[in-house]
C-alpha cells in the first residue's frame, strides 16, 4: 500500500510513539497534583510546552495545549471576537478557501452580528496582502489567513499579511495546521499573533495540537471547569499526547531542510506525469507550495469512482480535505479559485510522506493514468465532450 493522503493523517514517528508509551506506563500523575508523581508529570509537560514554543519561535508562556487545530482555530477566532466587540469592533476578514473550522466559526460569529468578508482567492490559489490591506476597516478586529492550504498545498505570504495588520493595529491569526512541521515557521519574523496547529499532521497523536497567542492576548475560555493551562482551557492534560507531539515537532523541524529536498523532486515528478494526461490541470501555485502535495482536476470523471480504483491498486489517496470526505458537494477550495463545479468534482489530492520513493511515483502516475482513462471509457459526460456536445473547460 502508498500512503499518499498525509495531509489527512499521519503515521506517529518512532520516537513518538516511544515518548508517548513510556509516559503512559511510567509518568502518569496529574500536573496539577503538589506530590512527586504529579510534579514529575508537570516537568515534562513544561519541557514540552519549551519545545513546542522553541520551533514556532515564540515564549512558552504563549503555547496553550488543545485537543487539535479545530479547537485552537474555535478559541482563536472567537477570542479576537471578542476582544473586537469590547472596543466597538465587529469586522472579520478571512478567505473564502480556509478550513471549515474557520469558516463555520465564522458563520457562528455572524450569527451574533459580526460582520464578515470573505476575500477572493487567485486562480493559482493566493491571496495578497494588497485584497487584506484594502478590506481592512475601522471596525476590522481580526484578519485570519491559513498559512498553507489543507487542500491545493499554497503557501500564503503570511509575513507581508501580518506586516499589514500590524501597520493597521489589527489582530492576525493563521491557521497553521498544514504548515507547521512542512515549512519553516517563525511568528515573530512572521508578524503573527495567534496560530492553530494539530500533532497529527507532523508524526504527532492524534487529538492534540497547540494554540499560540502573543503576550497580552487575553483568550476567551472555550472549556470551563479547571485552572489548567493557566485558567485558559480546563481539563486535565494529556501528558503522554502532548510530549509526543513535542518529540514528533522536534524530529520534523530538525529535518525540514531534508524533508523538502527528498519530497519536492518526488512531488514533481508525479506532477509531470499528471500532467500528461489530457484535459487536466494542477490545482494551485507550482512555486509556492508545501513540498508534500499535489492536486489535479481530470475532467469527465467523478472523484469518488477514481479514488475507490485507486485504493483497488494500493494506493490511498483523497478528493480534497478528510473533514468533508462524507460530502457530495465540490470542494469550496477548488471552487474558491475557480473550477466550475463539474470539473471540481473529478479531483484527486496526492499528500505525500517522507518514505515514498521514486519506484512509488512511477506507480501512482501508471495507476491514475489507467483509472482515469478506464472511467473516462464509460462517462456519459466524457462521451459527449469527445462527440462535441459540450465543451471541454480544461
Amino acid at each position: 500500500m502508498i500512503y499518499a493522503d498525509n495531509a489527512a493523517t499521519t503515521k506517529m514517528s518512532d520516537r513518538a510513539l516511544e515518548t508517548m508509551m513510556s509516559l503512559i506506563s511510567t509518568t502518569y500523575g496529574n500536573p496539577s497534583s503538589l506530590y512527586e508523581f504529579g510534579q514529575k508529570a508537570k516537568e515534562v509537560l513544561e519541557q514540552a510546552r519549551r519545545d513546542v514554543a522553541y520551533a514556532i519561535g515564540a515564549d512558552p508562556k504563549e503555547i496553550l495545549f488543545t485537543s487539535g487545530g479545530s479547537e485552537a482555530d474555535n478559541q482563536a477566532l472567537i477570542t479576537a471576537a471578542k476582544l473586537g466587540e469590547a472596543k466597538g469592533k465587529k469586522h472579520i476578514i478571512s478567505t473564502a478557501f480556509e478550513h471549515h473550522a474557520v469558516l463555520h466559526t465564522l458563520k457562528k460569529l455572524e450569527k451574533e452580528g459580526f460582520e464578515v468578508t470573505l476575500l477572493d482567492v487567485h486562480s493559482n490559489g493566493i491571496v495578497l496582502p494588497e485584497q487584506v490591506e484594502e478590506a481592512i476597516r475601522e471596525d476590522t478586529c481580526l484578519v485570519t489567513v491559513m498559512y498553507a492550504n489543507n487542500e491545493i498545498g499554497t503557501i500564503q505570504p503570511i509575513r507581508e499579511i501580518g506586516a499589514v495588520c500590524r501597520k493597521h493595529g489589527v489582530l492576525f491569526h493563521t491557521d497553521a495546521v498544514q504548515a507547521v512541521g512542512h515549512i519553516k515557521v517563525n511568528v515573530e519574523e512572521d508578524n503573527i499573533d495567534m496560530l492553530s496547529a494539530s500533532g497529527h499532521k507532523f508524526h504527532g497523536p492524534k487529538g492534540v495540537g497547540f494554540l499560540y497567542a502573543k503576550k497580552g492576548i487575553r483568550l476567551v475560555n472555550l472549556i470551563e471547569g479547571g485552572a489548567q493551562e493557566k485558567g485558559k482551557r480546563a481539563g486535565t492534560e494529556n501528558v503522554p499526547g502532548i510530549a509526543s507531539m513535542a518529540t514528533a515537532l522536534r524530529e520534523a523541524v530538525s529535518g525540514l531542510d531534508e524533508y523538502k529536498a527528498k519530497l519536492t523532486p518526488v512531488r514533481d515528478k508525479i506532477i509531470k506525469g499528471l500532467s500528461e494526461i489530457p484535459h487536466s490541470a494542477i490545482n494551485g501555485d507550482l512555486e509556492h507550495r508545501v513540498p508534500s502535495n499535489i492536486n489535479f482536476c481530470f475532467e469527465g470523471i467523478e472523484g469518488e469512482s477514481l479514488l475507490l480504483l485507486l485504493d483497488d491498486k494500493g494506493i490511498a489517496a483523497s478528493s480534497g480535505s478528510a473533514c468533508t470526505s462524507g460530502s457530495l458537494d465540490p470542494s469550496h477550495v477548488l471552487l474558491a479559485i475557480g473550477r466550475v463545479h463539474d470539473v471540481a468534482h473529478g479531483s484527486l489530492r496526492l499528500s505525500l510522506g517522507e518514505d515514498i520513493t521514486d519506484e512509488d511515483a512511477d506507480y501512482i502516475i501508471n495507476s491514475v493514468k489507467e483509472v482515469v482513462e478506464y472511467l473516462r471509457g464509460f462517462s456519459p459526460v466524457w462521451r459527449d465532450l469527445v462527440a462535441g456536445k459540450t465543451k471541454f473547460i480544461l
